[in-house]
């Protein structure tokens, strides 16, 4: 008999998975697929925060969720190309944090 699926353990709908460590956020990048089996990207940022005393410390985790659909995919795609290319070309680039390798792909190599 098929075990009845948990509603909140949504990790076995999982299909790929990427993540990106930065400082003291992880960004993951996601592909899950709903009940009627089509998939979509589930883009998550967690940021861990720490309050309490020294001696005995809290840790939780603060985390936010944004969902893209694949109809959605060209029109996200291409807003968050234009709006990284505004950054760059006000800003310049942007050092890498020195704990982290660096990405050598950049964002006009990106096709979309």
């Amino acid at each position: 008999m098929k075990e009845p699926q948990n509603p909140f353990n949504q990790e076995k709908d999982i299909l790929f998975s990427r993540s990106i460590r930065a400082g003291k956020r992880i960004y993951y990048v996601d592909v899950k697929k709903t009940s009627k089996g089509e998939m979509y990207l589930a883009i998550t940022e967690s940021k861990k925060i720490v309050s309490g005393d020294v001696e005995m410390p809290q840790v939780n985790f603060e985390k936010h969720k944004i969902f893209v659909y694949p109809e959605d995919f060209e029109k996200f795609t291409g807003s968050l190309a234009e709006a990284m290319r505004f950054i760059y070309e006000r800003q310049g680039p942007v050092e890498q944090r020195p704990d982290e390798p660096k990405n050598e792909l950049k964002i006009d190599d990106l096709e979309f």
